[in-house]
């Protein structure tokens, strides 16, 4: 069962009902989505997607899943899960962009690799950047993320593959 986690300044509170919204608005942001290195999904295919998450992946503890919230604002969603990417776990964080190098990033990707080390027991974690997204590439660099590989993309973008312990994070 995906937990409630707290940092210094974040809670990661798994998706409730009333979530719906906040979470449709984070994944059809432009922006967010271009540095997530996805197409924008529409708004019925991401209210399908919340309700998938509700009720698939808590209740069969699928993967974690939850929103960021700061002072009691929703500023953002963050994952660990499996994924074909990698042979292990992979983070996700996905920020709104007024959060957006206020050290929320670093904060809630601490926050995963602590949960990943002491609630999932992994040694390692991955994270997938995109090679132009400078801000998140810098964010791994500082924290200590190595460089597996690029993996390029049917459309010639390229994605880097990183790998974190989850042991001290810088």
């Amino acid at each position: 069962m995906t937990p409630v986690l707290r940092t210094e300044r974040l809670e990661f509170i798994p998706y409730r009902d009333e979530d719906e919204d906040h979470f449709v608005t984070l994944l059809r942001d432009e922006e967010v989505c271009h540095w997530m290195g996805q197409d924008r999904a529409s708004e019925p295919e991401l209210r399908a997607l919340f309700r998938a998450v509700r009720d698939e992946v808590y209740p069969r503890d699928l993967f974690d899943v939850w929103g960021l919230w700061l002072d009691g604002a929703f500023v953002g969603h963050a994952e660990l899960k499996k994924t074909g990417n990698v042979d292990g776990q992979e983070m996700i964080v996905a920020l709104s962009p007024p959060f957006w190098g206020k050290g929320v990033g670093t904060e809630a990707v601490r926050g995963l690799l602590r949960h990943a080390a002491d609630n999932r027991g992994l040694k390692e974690a991955y994270g997938m950047v995109g090679a132009e997204n400078t801000a998140s590439l810098e964010l791994c660099r500082r924290l200590g993320f190595r460089h597996l590989r690029d993996v390029v993309g049917d459309d010639g973008t390229v994605t880097k593959m990183l790998v974190i312990s989850t042991a001290d994070p810088a």
